[in-house]
């Protein structure tokens, strides 16, 4: 803890030589799954996987919501940023306490303390890739279906979602963003503040992209296809 609070005060003096390389990160990992998300649509239209799409047209962004939507869209990326954030908090284990704690051992507890600590790591790379690559595949295939439903393109429908997609997605990866620049730098002892501060800029972002999703992507996107 007392490492955490040197390195939030580090990062208060000179808070944008952090933010910076986080927000580029998180903003090139968000346009990066909007492409796959456009590449697996065009794919799958082209494939004549569309499947239906009663269900998806019906609801925001689709159309203008309520609060009760703006609550279950939140509630559904409070549910990623938690998962995010606790593989924020899994690479600090995994990369600083671990070690740390393996310092203090000798012979076989040593060994697996190392081991977990790689190990923890593996997994939480593993994980990541796995949910980008299921989340690419999944929206993509849906953006195919309502792009058919609605007769238009899924280039066109994905620019109608950007005002709220990007700034959801790009709350969203932050925290990914503060792990794995932390991680190339081997700084894992500050991963602890990273969540801290990601979440705590992510939680606003969220909120105001489920009232854009809600309020004002159906106007957009209504202007857009007319």
């Amino acid at each position: 803890m007392r490492n955490t609070r040197r390195t939030l005060e580090v990062w208060r003096r000179r808070p944008w030589h952090v933010l910076g390389g986080w927000l580029a990160g998180s903003l090139v990992a968000a346009v990066g799954l909007l492409f796959v998300v456009w590449l697996v649509a065009v794919v799958s239209r082209a494939g004549g996987f569309t499947g239906t799409t009663q269900a998806q047209v019906i609801r925001p962004p689709f159309v203008v919501g309520d609060l009760r939507d703006v609550a279950t869209i939140l509630g559904h990326n409070l549910l990623v940023l938690a998962l995010h954030a606790m593989a924020c908090v899994a690479g600090f284990i995994a990369g600083s306490s671990v070690p740390e704690q393996a310092r203090r051992h000798q012979g076989i507890r040593r060994v697996i303390h190392d081991q977990c600590g790689r190990l923890a790591i593996a997994f939480v790379i593993g994980a990541t890739i796995f949910s980008l690559s299921a989340q690419g595949l999944l929206i993509g295939t849906e953006a195919a279906s309502v792009a058919t439903r609605l007769q238009t393109s899924p280039g066109l429908l994905l620019v109608a979602l950007l005002p709220h997609a990007l700034l959801e997605l790009t709350a969203l990866f932050l925290p990914l963003a503060a792990w794995i620049i932390a991680s190339r730098r081997g700084e894992w002892d500050q991963l602890l503040a990273a969540t801290f501060v990601t979440v705590g800029i992510s939680l606003p972002a969220l909120v105001l992209a489920a009232l854009i999703e809600v309020y004002v992507s159906p106007h957009w996107l209504a202007a857009l296809l007319s």
